[in-house]
């Protein structure tokens, strides 16, 4: 808001020192024409003169300079714009000089005076304008010299005002020392044209005629004022003008340096404007480059990185269309296409496959003339030209990418290069891209286990039922991230507890969902306190509706009843329990029969179970555990085996149950030798009191 109405006061001061100027000068002339005391000193004229180019001057110092948005084109339109304006209003002063024709106002002194008066703020306001948009220029990309050289061009330039401010006699060597120096500053200024290299061929083509309209502008003003600078000193031959620009030193060196610094930048720019699209190409291929390298952080998918490597090859060597080919499964490919249809693609393909010409050329232009011929006997087709590359992915061609251009002969050794290394990069930015889709997967995947892994953990209960009657020690080890193990305990009522023990098929978080249908399935029965055959039959009644075909769960479901000392239990496909019997000094599996629970898909799964009992006495010892344990496999892939499990119970059968348990896990470690294993391991062991 400050600058704004700083603005707005330098416009008024310089509106009104103009029309101060105006009617002090037109004062003293008429004064001197009409031999008239003179009430105004014939100084004034230079002071306010000097006013007005200082407001006008910091006016256009706030406006340009301070207006970051402007870019280089912008500021030439400025330039132009006020050049367009002060010299409109010129011509229609002199229009309405030839409408009054030989009448006497024309002839007056003192209208041609006021006549020069306006020509001569307009053309400073111009040249003011064009002062400061050039100093913009040149300061772009500054240094400390250029910074310092025109600070000493800008600041003896102000300080010359004083010098003009009165009718001080010219000192000829003083003059043309001082007019010199600003003449030759300006010129190493004008030397400075950074700015044009940033220019594209539009923008040159625009700065061109702008830059030429205001040099004809430019010329114009300084040909009205200085053909009435003579009128007026033919007027009055004994009288020496108040206000004449060809002796005002600051004018005359800002009109040498705004001229030289236009035809200087217009020359510039139009023997730039054969490289310019050259240049802009070069850019080009930097840029898109760069679009196809960053694809891997930008895009959502393949399909993505494959169509910004149409646009940009297309945009890169001004082709009309392209198609990519990419080769999917089972021999079979996608096709995407870049201003050019399906069918227009197929027809120019099934045509290069007849004629027997490979779809991949290499990197000469006598392969893509020999294309072109190919294509010229081709029907109804509007391209002439072809020009094809492979795309690699880890040595492996997985595409080829075909551009096309209606021209004969359309491509050139320098755009095979071109369209190659783009074609490289396309390859290795869709390698990165698929590399980063499976570390992204493998993250996915690792998340999942570690889902369902908690949700394993949380399947498997903490604690085991307690009872006066047996102790009851578990362990489980998953060989992956999540196993398909499952085992479970509880109590009925004071003299019932059901314990189970479940393999699930698979591995996963699939098998941790079937984990957790099994323990739904063994709360929700087990409470009914239901014979095992019918757990087992409920059960896989409910899991034939959950279990997809091929997955089975395998298990063996138990009711321990303290008050009769007896046991109850139904074996589903589950590895054969193991007792020992205290009284008999000796070890058995209970090798009944039984289907894994979803294997047979029907209410007919009662024949496949049975129902079994037996007593057991103290220090009885009863062993379930899954097919990890019998099956583990040392150095030599030889299975652990069942003869190992008796034995190690046989040895230990006089220790606690938590004991028992260590035994066992520990030999089975030390004969595996190491604790990488295959499947999982559980075991649930209950010793009775």
């Amino acid at each position: 808001m400050r600058t704004k109405a700083i603005t707005r006061l330098l416009f008024l001061v310089g509106v009104i020192t103009w029309l101060a100027l105006v009617f002090a000068e037109i004062s003293i002339v008429f004064s001197i024409s009409s031999n008239l005391k003179q009430e105004l000193p014939t100084w004034l004229p230079g002071i306010l003169l000097n006013l007005y180019i200082l407001s006008v001057f910091y006016y256009f110092k706030l406006r340009i300079e301070r207006d970051e948005v402007l870019n280089f084109v912008d500021l030439l339109w400025r330039v132009f714009a006020t050049g367009l304006v002060s010299t409109v209003i010129s011509l229609s002063l002199r229009l309405l000089e030839v409408l009054m024709g030989s009448t006497r106002l024309p002839k007056s002194l003192v209208f041609n005076d006021f006549i020069y008066l306006i020509n001569l703020g307009l053309m400073i306001g111009f040249l003011l304008m064009a002062f400061t948009v050039w100093k913009r220029l040149i300061l772009y990309q500054k240094s400390k010299w250029l910074l310092r050289l025109w600070t000493f061009f800008e600041v003896g330039l102000l300080l010359s005002l004083l010098y003009n401010s009165f009718n001080i006699p010219v000192v000829e060597w003083l003059y043309g020392t001082m007019f010199g120096i600003f003449v030759l500053t300006g010129l190493v200024l004008s030397g400075n044209m950074k700015w044009v290299a940033y220019l594209n061929f539009r923008q040159k083509w625009t700065s061109l005629l702008l830059l030429l309209l205001t040099i004809f502008y430019l010329l114009y003003l300084i040909y009205t004022n200085r053909t009435l600078v003579t009128v007026l000193g033919q007027a009055m031959p004994s009288m020496q003008m108040l206000t004449d620009y060809q002796e005002h030193i600051f004018i005359l060196s800002v009109i040498v340096f705004v001229t030289v610094y236009s035809i200087f930048s217009f020359l510039v720019i139009l023997f730039n404007l054969p490289t310019t699209s050259v240049f802009e190409q070069k850019l080009e291929e930097v840029v898109n480059f760069q679009r196809i390298s960053q694809s891997i952080q930008t895009e959502q998918s393949e399909d993505s990185v494959y169509n910004i490597l149409l646009e940009t090859s297309v945009s890169t060597v001004f082709a009309d269309a392209a198609w990519l080919e990419v080769n999917l499964r089972q021999h079979n490919y996608r096709l995407f296409t870049y201003k050019i249809t399906e069918k227009e693609a197929y027809d120019i393909i099934n045509h290069l496959k007849t004629h027997n010409v490979k779809g991949v050329l290499e990197q000469s232009s006598d392969k893509t003339k020999n294309l072109s011929k190919h294509l010229a006997s081709l029907k109804g087709s509007r391209f002439r030209s072809i020009l094809a590359f492979p795309i690699y992915v880890k040595g492996e061609n997985i595409g080829t990418l075909a551009l096309l251009r209606e021209l004969p002969d359309g491509f050139n050794k320098e755009m095979t290069k071109i369209v190659s290394t783009f074609a490289n990069q396309a390859g290795i930015s869709i390698e990165n891209f698929r590399l980063m889709e499976e570390a992204l997967q493998n993250e996915r995947y690792k998340e999942e286990l570690k889902i369902a892994k908690t949700v394993q953990k949380s399947l498997l209960p903490a604690v085991l039922e307690k009872d006066d009657d047996f102790d009851i020690a578990a362990f489980s080890e998953s060989a992956d991230e999540v196993g398909g193990d499952y085992y479970d305990t509880l109590r009925i009522n004071d003299h019932l507890v059901s314990l189970i023990i479940a393999d699930v098929s698979g591995k996963g978080t699939t098998a941790a969902f079937h984990m957790s249908q099994m323990k739904g399935i063994f709360h929700s029965l087990a409470q009914e306190d239901i014979e095992p055959d019918e757990f087992m039959s409920r059960s896989n009644q409910a899991l034939i509706y959950c279990l997809e075909r091929g997955s089975f769960i395998s298990a063996t479901y138990f009711m321990i009843n303290t008050q009769t000392k007896k046991i109850r239990y139904a074996r589903a496909g589950h590895c054969p329990v193991l007792y020992y019997s205290t009284a008999k000094k000796t070890t058995e599996y209970f090798k009944d029969k039984g289907v894994a629970l979803g294997m047979v898909r029907n209410k007919s799964y009662k024949k496949f179970i049975q129902a079994n009992e037996f007593s057991y006495c103290p220090d009885d010892i009863m062993v379930l555990y899954t097919d990890g344990i019998t099956e583990a496999k040392d150095g030599k892939n030889e299975e652990f085996g069942y003869d190992r499990l008796e034995q190690i119970v046989m040895e230990v059968h006089d220790r606690p149950v938590r004991e028992i348990q260590e035994q066992l896990i520990q030999r089975l470690y030390d004969f595996s030798g190491t604790e990488n294993i295959n499947d999982d391991y559980t075991t649930m062991i209950v010793k009775f009191k």
